[in-house]
């Protein structure tokens, strides 16, 4: 009886330890060559498995490239869910962003190594970034569902939890695109920071054109 409960565990280090075999094959390989020079049966080699393996793990190579990212969303969801209640949503999703972000241990993205590659590679590849969006969308639809949680509101019928998370989600985006084309691995912690800020007090304000004062092409940090 002991083997027998064991038996389940087993099997789900193995399923794990494969999956995470591919995923980590398909990102250096994809990284390595590009992503239109590498096949899913050679990212199931690199692996020692056979295609039809890879096909219980993963949809597509876009899919197992990204894996990568894909826990980063549970990441913020679980530092949201820790926000105190009274905090107003908007500044709890942007807290919970900027914990991720200071968390090494979760090794966010400025902090693990090739992430800054990927995500440059994203931008050029129609097929990496639509991957990348679905996972997106799947970490924001949580998003909503904790905030609608705090408000005591049904998401369907009130719209300001979709509203909070469609605003924080976008400023985090427009973030990691300008840290990308920034050239600057370190800096996205400032890229985002900016971001919410300009989201928070530089678009709800009358100003005359030119940079907010800490936009980045001032080089400033806050």
């Amino acid at each position: 009886m002991p083997e027998t409960g064991k038996a389940p565990e087993r099997r789900s280090r193995k399923a794990r330890r494969t999956r995470d075999a591919l995923a980590r094959s398909a990102f250096d390989l994809v990284l390595d060559r590009g992503l239109r020079d590498v096949t899913v049966e050679e990212i199931a080699q690199a692996a020692d498995v056979d295609r039809r393996t890879f096909s219980r793990y993963f949809p597509s190579k876009e899919a197992a490239v990204l894996d990568t990212v894909r826990g980063d969303g549970d990441r913020i969801n679980r530092a949201l869910r820790e926000r105190p209640p009274a905090e107003p949503p908007l500044t709890a999703y942007r807290r919970a962003v900027l914990a991720w972000l200071s968390d090494a241990e979760a090794e966010p993205w400025h902090l693990r190594p090739r992430v800054f590659d990927l995500l440059a590679m994203a931008e050029e590849e129609p097929t990496l970034y639509a991957a990348y969006h679905h996972i997106r969308v799947d970490a924001q639809e949580e998003s909503v569902a904790i905030l609608a949680e705090r408000l005591g509101v049904d998401p369907r019928q009130d719209l300001r939890p979709a509203v909070t998370v469609a605003a924080g989600a976008g400023a985090l985006l427009a973030a990691q695109a300008a840290w990308v084309r920034g050239g600057r691995p370190a800096a996205l912690p400032e890229f985002v920071v900016h971001a919410f800020d300009a989201l928070s007090t530089d678009l709800l304000e009358s100003r005359q054109d030119g940079p907010a004062p800490h936009s980045t092409t001032q080089g400033s940090t806050s």
